[in-house]
């Protein structure tokens, strides 16, 4: 849980002795020291106050004051001058606030600013604006074939794409927050590897787009884009630990813990398709045998559902497969291997890093309520009653949003000084 309490005269002196330079001590020398003036304080107040806001949505000043544990004047202060600059808005209680007159909750206004989101992906890169407040439009998007799967041809799809989107927009651009089906190093702003676009290796996207459209641009790995869009506008608000599985033609994870999404260095971390689970599996792309990605994609679901003789087995997909298991034995066993198959990559990051709730999306998510079942019931005979009695599995509800919406808060919480 983050600290909510505001800065006050105790916190000031605390931080003031945080700042004091140990090396100047060293050499006889107290000028470094300093202390924060009262700009620096109002300027962390708002700060914490927006933090807020994004971790639990549409908030009152009277249980924002109880919550920093200050008075309402106080937060009165602070928020007034966001709402004369536009950022918040007061919007209308809930129904269900008990007798009274509720109090208005502030909230982000949706013409306050907006950012250029970017969804790219091997076959499909998808566009839009997106609201600080998470509304969605000037959304489009165009197919990738397999022909001009190549840093020239995506370049010139990239830049059309967002030269038509800003083109929309109605109020101050953030920036460009892109989301990417591969390896990536946000840091540098490079994609390192995308498995079904090899030659977008080395695309310095980061770079590429700062010089053309001159605003901030920040990419990140496709299932932490998810993950960031669940933490801000999704199921995983107000969840200390959680991880997104994305499981489709690819395997990807990321995993929000202690406040934060996991992060490596270079961003690395999240190509859990590529742990081991079977050392004498099947090759997989990467080169290695066995990785969780060679049993537990969709492209092993239609080679399993062809060994099976299930008809029409090249356009098969989760949905159609709960479908068929009604009726269906063949189908009915396919879809319990299908679900214990990524059960066994659940179970070994619930057993290492004990996150108690996973999202699943890709195309395992279309299994909805019958796929979740299945994945609980599956961890539960793999990692023991134990462990497997603690989680949660959900299936996401609306892929193409939260990815757009994630998109958008790597670029907000830049601008506004947040956290994820």
């Amino acid at each position: 849980m983050r600290e909510n309490k505001l800065l006050d005269g105790m916190a000031l002196a605390d931080l003031g002795r945080d700042r004091l330079s140990t090396s100047a001590f060293k050499n006889g020398q107290t000028d470094s020291f300093s202390i924060f003036s009262s700009n620096q304080i109002g300027k962390s107040n708002r700060r914490r106050v927006i933090q807020m806001l994004f971790d639990l949505g549409p908030t009152s000043r009277a249980e924002l004051a109880r919550l920093t544990d200050t008075k309402r004047t106080t937060i009165s202060g602070i928020v007034q001058p966001l709402i004369e600059s536009g950022l918040l808005i007061e919007v209308e209680p809930s129904k269900d606030r008990g007798v009274g007159k509720p109090a208005r909750p502030l909230w982000f206004s949706s013409t306050a600013a907006c950012v250029c989101s970017v969804v790219l992906m091997p076959e499909k890169i998808e566009f839009a604006l997106i609201t600080i407040t998470g509304e969605v439009s000037a959304y489009h998007f165009e197919e990738v074939t397999p022909e001009r799967r190549n840093k020239d041809e995506i370049s010139k799809i990239l830049l059309n794409g967002i030269q038509n989107t800003l083109l929309n927009a109605n109020s101050r651009v953030l920036g460009i927050g892109v989301a990417v089906g591969g390896m990536v190093d946000p840091d540098e702003g490079v994609i390192i590897a995308m498995n079904l676009a090899p030659s977008m290796a080395g695309f310095e996207i980061k770079r590429e787009l700062n010089d053309k459209f001159g605003i901030e641009v920040v990419i990140d790995h496709h299932p932490r884009a998810i993950l960031v869009g669940e933490r801000w506008f999704g199921v995983g608000r107000g969840l200390n630990k959680f991880a997104v599985i994305y499981a489709g033609n690819v395997l990807g994870c990321a995993m929000y813990q202690d406040g934060a999404p996991f992060r490596g260095p270079q961003g690395s971390g999240g190509e859990l398709g590529h742990t081991i689970v079977d050392v004498d599996g099947e090759e997989c792309t990467c080169g290695r045998r066995g990785c969780w990605e060679t049993i537990a994609t969709l492209s092993w679901l239609r080679s399993r559902a062809c060994t099976l003789g299930l008809p029409d087995w090249e356009n098969l997909d989760t949905e159609k497969l709960v479908a068929a298991s009604e009726h269906d034995d063949k189908a009915h066993e396919l879809l319990r291997e299908y679900a214990h198959n990524l059960a066994i990559g659940i179970s070994n990051l619930q057993t290492l890093m004990m996150p108690d709730t996973f999202i699943i999306y890709g195309d395992a998510r279309r299994g909805r309520l019958k796929m979740e079942n299945l994945l609980k019931e599956s961890v539960y005979a793999i990692s023991g009653s134990q462990a497997g009695s603690d989680v949660t599995v959900l299936t996401g509800r609306d892929e193409q949003q939260i990815t757009m919406r994630g998109a958008a808060a790597l670029i907000v919480s830049r601008q506004l000084e947040v956290n994820y």
